[in-house]
């Protein structure tokens, strides 16, 4: 990377000290403290999330995932884009789309993923079940 690209990226993420370890899909990575999740996960794979379809305000609910805390029971779902990134956190499960943005890093994982769809994404606390997806007429992909 470029000196100038790295500049770019430093802006990108909340300042942080040092990288704590988390696993997404079996796989153990090093990501920058203090920045959510999504962040994170931009860190990892920096060639493809700034280009998915993510809102980061969580209104698109493409970032939603299973995560599974140390000090937690169980894993929960929860929205990337507002959790703050923790030492020994373990996602079990990702939205299709970060399963696309994130297949090159995560290598066979990505094909063993259960994926969110939009009928049986878990309800969130205070936030607003996921859009279904309208369907495409045949009149309209042929415009």
């Amino acid at each position: 990377m470029a000196e100038g690209e790295a500049t770019l990226m430093s802006d990108v993420f909340r300042p942080y000290e040092k990288l704590v370890e988390i696993t997404i899909l079996g796989k153990t990575f090093l990501v920058p403290e203090r920045n959510s999740l999504l962040r994170a996960f931009q860190f990892i794979s920096p060639e493809t999330i700034p280009y998915g379809r993510f809102c980061w305000n969580q209104e698109c609910q493409f970032c939603r995932v299973d995560c599974h805390l140390p000090d937690d029971d169980r894993a929960r779902p929860i929205l990337s884009c507002k959790f703050i990134v923790s030492e020994g956190m373990a996602i079990s499960n990702l939205a299709p789309e970060l399963v696309g943005c994130l297949r090159s890093k995560l290598g066979a994982a990505a094909d063993t993923n259960q994926s969110y769809t939009h009928e049986k994404a878990p309800a969130l606390p205070g936030i607003p079940p996921m859009p279904a997806k309208a369907p495409v007429s045949r009149a309209a992909e042929n415009d």
